[in-house]
């Protein structure tokens, strides 16, 4: 599988400023140099997959294609179970144009039915290069819906969410606690292993 040396340049195929930071953070310690999609005035393509694995790849391959440059992307959502799933992969979309996250997780608590709270997050990290070769990886966390929702860190859905084996939920949650966790650190170590040579 192809690695990514100290000093590479490499484009965060988002265009989400909460997304970006989280991700340059994890990347930190690898000594990349990373870039956006955003600052680089590059395209959102249409994310029509029908998964988070579908979603990653089109969104890094589009990155790379477009920066000439190995690309980084997330597909991540929330999803609970009283809702079969929902919103999913249609997490974004849930918060409309306007991105109203207070929105979409309103919408949650508004359509959940009965006691079952379960929820989770599932995330989808996939590293592109310009050629077309990718390298796509999953991460899973478990939890539990919280209403109202509570906390002003993270970004997304994380005021509701309540990780297992926790009290606080995302949107409480430290930062660097979060980092060391959620679903986009259970993918982030996959790709790391697999695809970053370790800053010297």
């Amino acid at each position: 599988m192809r690695r990514l040396s100290p000093g590479a340049r490499l484009v965060l195929a988002t265009h989400n400023p909460g997304k970006v930071r989280e991700l340059a953070e994890m990347l930190r310690p690898h000594g990349v140099e990373v870039l956006s999609a955003g600052t680089l005035g590059l395209p959102e393509p249409v994310e029509d997959a029908p998964d988070f694995v579908g979603n990653a790849q089109l969104k890094a391959l589009a990155a790379a294609r477009g920066s000439g440059l190995p690309s980084l992307a997330d597909d991540s959502g929330f999803s609970a179970a009283a809702l079969g799933g929902a919103p999913g992969v249609l997490s974004a979309r849930w918060a409309g144009p306007s991105k109203d996250f207070d929105a979409a997780m309103a919408r949650v608590h508004r359509e959940m039915a009965g006691d079952d709270r379960r929820a989770w997050f599932t995330c989808a990290l996939s590293l592109a290069w310009p050629d077309g070769a990718t390298a796509t990886f999953l991460g899973r966390v478990e939890g539990t819906v919280a209403w109202p929702p509570r906390g002003g860190q993270g970004f997304g859905y994380d005021p509701i969410f309540v990780p297992r084996g926790r009290s606080e939920t995302y949107g409480e949650m430290d930062p660097a606690q979060k980092h060391a966790t959620s679903h986009r650190a259970r993918a982030m170590a996959q790709l790391r292993l697999s695809c970053f040579e370790p800053a010297t």
